[in-house]
């Protein structure tokens, strides 16, 4: 009866340490960009963005990262975390490699919003390069949970890197996300805390 009790035990916490989220990046530490950074981001064709920590707004931990924009038409943006970027210090807490991508059904993040109707599109980039999208609308206010599941991504048809395998199929591991403020908007983000949902 012992050892059944404690066979048991044992399942159960293998059941319930598989079905724990996984924490991916919190924007703790320095905030910077250009080759030595730790965030890879910018902007074109008129539209702007600038990135900062902010200790005042945060879901977690010491800081979030404070995203100020101006998405204007035909404009776009880009803040990214993950491997393979131009940016060498850009990379999450725990490499894409060493996850174990089938426990898992969505990657998430939090928001805080203003209920400012901007448009945030969430891309992930795939073991091939391809550019998977998600989008998502600045509805509420405060801090909320973002919860992408991996089936509701879409690849990109409107842009995808020369490198990109574009086979239409979402290839674990993810490498990358990123978030853009959707144009036509202007304003302030804070994003905080990216984990993986089983």
């Amino acid at each position: 009866a012992f050892l059944a009790l404690a066979l048991s035990f044992v399942i159960t916490a293998i059941a319930f340490a598989q079905s724990q989220p996984l924490l991916i990046d919190d924007f703790e530490g320095a905030i910077s960009r250009g080759p030595e950074g730790t965030v890879d981001y910018g902007a074109g064709n008129g539209s702007s963005v600038e990135l900062t920590a902010s200790t005042d707004i945060k879901h977690s931990g010491k800081q979030s990262i404070k995203v100020t924009f101006d998405a204007i038409q035909n404009g776009y943006m880009w803040i990214a975390r993950g491997s393979g970027l131009d940016v060498k210090n850009a990379g999450w807490l725990v490499k894409p490699e060493d996850i174990k991508w089938n426990d898992y059904n969505a990657i998430s993040f939090y928001m805080y919003g203003s209920d400012s109707k901007t448009q945030v599109a969430f891309d992930i980039k795939d073991k091939g390069n391809e550019i998977w999208r998600f989008m998502t609308e600045d509805n509420f206010t405060g801090w909320k949970q973002i919860v992408c599941p991996f089936k509701d991504f879409v690849a990109r048809d409107d842009w995808q890197p020369d490198n990109a395998d574009k086979n239409g199929t979402l290839d674990f591991p993810i490498k990358s996300y990123q978030f853009e403020p959707r144009p036509e908007a202007k304003g302030t983000l804070y994003f905080d805390q990216v984990e993986l949902k089983p």
